[in-house]
C-alpha cells in the first residue's frame, strides 16, 4: 500500500523531494503546494505529473485530501512551525526541512503534538544519511584516529542569502549534527561571533527576492505567506540584522573543541569538515566528489602517551629519547557506498510512517537538541561571543 504524500514547497529542495517520492515504490505524490504558480507549472512539466496530482497555491486546499497520510515541508524556515503543527493536528505524518522551528518552545510543542496524535515527526537532516558521514562515524568509533584533538568545519558560499534566518541558522545545523553524531556527545558550552556586512541600497532587496525565488516563492507570494505565518518572536540574529558571517566554537564534555566558519557571502564555496586525532586526521570534503572522505594516517603525538589500543600496539623504544613527531605517513581515500543522501532520507521517513516508529537521528526530539544549541549560539551572538551553556 503506497503512502499518499503532499509536498509543500516547489523550490530547489521541494523539487528534490518530489523527485524522490515519485520514484519511490512505497509513496504516491497526491499534491504539490506552492503559492508561485510558475513553480507549479514547472514541476508539472519537469515530472510529467499525472492529472490526478493536485497542484495548489494554498495548503488549505489539500488538508482534507482523500488518501493523504503524510506531508513533506520544504518552505521558508519561518513557516515550518505553523505548517507542521497544522499537519500534525490533522493527523498527518510530517517530514520537515531543517530547522524544525525557529523557537525552542515551538519545536518542543511540535514533538508533543506528534506524540499526542501518534504521528511521526521527521526532520530532514540530510547529511546524517550521507555515506561519508556513516563511514566517518565508524572510523572514529573504532578509534582509528587515536585520541581526538579538535575539529573544524567550513560551510561557505556566495548566496542564496536567506530572508528569514541568518547564516548561523541556515548553515550551522549540518556541521553541529555531524560533530555530535561522530563524537556521540553534545556540547556543554558554545559561543558565536558574527558580522553583518553593510548592503548597498537596492542590493539587499535584490538578494531578498533571489532568496525567495530560491525557495520557489516570488516576492508578493512570500510576503503573503509571512503575513499568514509570522516568524517566531524569538530573536535569532544580532540586533542590527541578519549575520552574514559567523564563527562558532563548540566545547564537548571530553574537552574536544570544534570550530565552524559559516558565511553566505564567500565566492569560495566550501563544504568541509575535519577531525584531528593523535593517529590521524579525518576529512569530509563534499566539494571533492572523487575523494569526499580521506584519512591522513600518522601519529601526531610528541610523546609516548598511551591513547588507545591502537597506539599501545606501536613498538616503543626501551630507552627514553627526545620526543620527535612522526608526521603523516599515509593518505587513504575511503570507498563509499553509492547512494543519494536525500533518497535515503525519504526511504527512512516512509519506513517510519509504515511502522509508526521514530528515527533516532532525525526524530523531532533529536532536532530539538540541535535547536537548543542553535538558540544558545544565537544568544551568544547577541552578547558578542560570550560562552554559554546550552539552555
Amino acid at each position: 500500500m503506497k503512502i499518499g504524500i503532499a509536498v509543500l514547497g516547489a523550490g530547489r529542495w521541494g523539487v528534490n523531494l518530489i523527485r524522490n517520492f515519485i520514484k519511490h515504490p512505497n509513496s504516491q505524490v497526491l499534491a504539490v503546494v506552492d503559492p508561485n504558480l510558475d513553480s507549479l507549472a514547472a514541476v508539472q512539466k519537469q515530472f510529467n505529473l499525472d492529472a490526478s496530482v493536485i497542484l495548489a497555491a494554498d495548503w488549505s486546499q489539500v488538508q482534507a485530501l482523500p488518501g493523504l497520510e503524510a506531508v513533506a515541508i520544504a518552505t521558508p524556515a519561518s513557516t515550518h512551525y505553523t505548517l507542521a503543527a497544522a499537519a500534525l493536528k490533522q493527523g498527518y505524518h510530517v517530514l520537515a526541512e531543517k530547522p524544525l522551528a525557529l523557537n525552542l518552545t515551538e519545536a518542543i510543542e511540535l514533538c508533543q503534538l506528534a506524540e499526542k496524535h501518534q504521528r511521526q515527526l521527521f526532520v530532514d537532516h540530510t547529511y546524517l544519511f550521507h555515506p561519508a558521514v556513516d563511514r566517518g562515524q565508524r572510523i572514529i568509533q573504532q578509534h582509528q584516529l587515536g585520541k581526538l584533538r579538535y575539529g573544524y568545519a567550513q560551510r561557505t558560499h556566495f548566496e542564496p542569502v536567506r530572508h528569514d534566518v541568518d547564516a548561523l541558522w541556515d548553515l550551522a545545523v549540518h556541521d553541529i549534527a555531524i560533530f555530535n553524531t561522530w563524537l556521540e556527545q553534545t556540547p556543554i558550552q558554545v559561543s558565536a561571533i558574527g558580522t553583518v556586512f553593510p548592503k548597498q541600497e537596492g542590493t539587499s532587496k535584490k538578494q531578498e527576492v533571489r532568496g525567495k525565488k530560491e525557495e520557489g516563492i516570488n516576492k508578493e507570494a512570500a510576503t503573503e505567506i509571512e503575513n499568514q505565518f509570522p516568524p517566531s518572536l524569538l530573536t535569532v540574529n544580532p540586533a542590527e540584522g541578519l549575520a552574514d558571517l559567523v564563527w562558532v566554537t563548540l566545547t564537548y564534555p571530553d574537552g574536544f573543541q570544534a570550530f565552524i566558519h559559516l558565511c553566505w557571502l564567500n565566492p569560495d564555496k566550501q563544504r568541509r569538515l575535519t577531525v584531528v586525532g593523535s593517529l590521524g586526521t579525518l576529512i569530509f570534503d563534499e566539494m571533492s566528489p572523487e575523494t569526499p572522505l580521506i584519512v591522513q594516517r600518522g601519529n601526531s603525538d610528541w610523546g609516548d602517551e598511551d591513547n588507545n589500543s591502537c597506539e599501545s600496539a606501536l613498538a616503543k623504544p626501551s630507552k627514553r629519547i627526545a620526543p620527535q613527531p612522526t608526521g603523516l605517513r599515509h593518505r587513504e581515500v575511503l570507498n563509499l557506498e553509492s547512494a543519494e543522501p536525500l533518497q535515503r532520507v525519504c526511504d527512512r521517513f516512509l519506513n517510519c510512517v509504515q511502522t509508526n516508529t521514530p528515527c533516532p537521528t532525525s526524530s523531532g526530539s533529536a532536532s530539538v537538541e540541535l535547536i537548543r544549541i542553535l538558540s544558545t549560539l544565537s544568544k551568544s551572538l547577541e552578547l558578542g561571543g560570550q560562552p554559554l551553556i546550552p539552555f
